[in-house]
């Protein structure tokens, strides 16, 4: 594990002498300068000590913390987008450095050796790198909720009964998406001959499809689904796969997560101030992409998650940014972990995490 913690530095500095020409001058001017060096001396020692107290204290509560986050191309770093901006410009008390990558894979591998302390996943992930790494990764806030939607031109697909007897496009075989999308038509009294999914290996592939066929329907995450309906304007999302969630889960709190933000537990342990701070700093970034959408959509547009600022301002509002922590964090996560479990408990690391993967202040 490495860390920094800002540390003063202090540079005393020494008076000179003038050249006197009788030796009663010399010595006056000595025992003066003595004197000086003296209570210069004393002066930047006590000086020495405030800054050390001081820096003893910033470095308790947090500030000057060096905390380097990864997050993933897509609605998980629009979350972060507001305080990357303040970082960059020097207006954070953690010291913060970003990376983005393209692929959970890049990120798995740098929280598991350390060479990143905090990284937002896919849910299923992180509850695989608890077991992978003996629990030595905490889960402490939920980021994204669902980005799965129906996208189709069909008006009267209004809930998911709707869907007898359809194809549906979608990408995600043998992965979340598609055990989200079997629990829904299964909890909503459909079975595998009802419905047929049709998987492909790309998002853009289902676009084409979509494009081409005016009478096929489609899974899309945005932002991709944004996307898809403003370069083909009959299409338009029919259903919200997290709002469908939602109605079946009105009791248990579980909800339909996409990402979710974790810490290495041996760094949570020897900073957890500053990882509180951290918390906190992405409440107020996640909530500004919804507060300052325009503002917010340039941001993500610069940071290159998605390709212009007006495909990022339709987008963002679909895509549930969010930061829950606490005890509704660990509702909606674990009962979501549950049906993924009972799909392929391989797709949570074999088994579920226990309560202390869960991060409750």
């Amino acid at each position: 594990l490495l860390a920094a913690a800002l540390a003063g530095t202090l540079v005393l500095g020494g008076c000179a002498g003038n050249k006197e020409t009788t030796a009663a001058s010399a010595e006056s001017e000595t025992v003066k300068e003595t004197e000086a060096q003296s209570t210069e001396a004393e002066s930047s020692q006590a000086e020495a000590e405030t800054e050390k107290e001081e820096t003893e204290t910033s470095d308790a509560a947090g500030s000057g913390t060096a905390i380097r986050v990864g997050s993933l191309k897509g609605p998980t770093s629009m979350g972060l987008a507001e305080l990357m901006d303040r970082a960059e410009k020097g207006e954070t008390e953690n010291d913060y450095t970003f990376t983005m990558a393209g692929k959970a894979d890049e990120l798995v591998g740098s929280i598991a050796s350390g060479d990143l302390n905090i990284v937002l996943v896919p849910a299923n992930v992180a509850s695989i790198l608890y077991t992978k790494t003996q629990g030595n990764v905490n889960v402490i806030d939920i980021n994204t909720l669902g980005v799965l939607y129906v996208v189709a031109s069909d008006d009267s697909i209004s809930s998911m009964e709707d869907l007898k007897g359809k194809t549906v496009y979608m990408t995600g075989k043998g992965t979340t998406p598609e055990y989200v999308m079997n629990y829904l038509l299964s909890e909503n009294g459909l079975t595998d001959g009802d419905v047929t999914l049709e998987f492909k290996s790309e998002a853009t592939e289902v676009a084409s499809v979509l494009k081409e066929d005016s009478s096929a329907v489609g899974v899309l995450p945005q932002p991709f689904a944004t996307a898809a309906c403003i370069q083909n304007e009959a299409l338009k999302p029919v259903l919200d796969l997290t709002e469908q969630w939602n109605l079946l889960n009105k009791e248990n709190g579980s909800q339909l997560v996409t990402g979710v933000t974790i810490v290495r537990t041996d760094f949570l342990k020897e900073h957890e101030d500053a990882v509180k701070l951290f918390i906190e700093d992405h409440k107020v970034s996640a909530a500004y992409t919804s507060e300052h959408l325009d503002e917010a959509a340039e941001m993500v547009a610069a940071l290159g998650i998605v390709e212009k600022a007006p495909i990022a301002k339709k987008a963002m509002p679909a895509c549930n940014i969010v930061c829950i922590t606490g005890e509704e964090m660990k509702s909606a996560l674990s009962g979501y972990l549950s049906v993924l479990e009972a799909a392929d408990a391989k797709s949570v690391g074999g088994q579920l995490p226990a309560d202390d993967f869960y991060y409750l202040p």
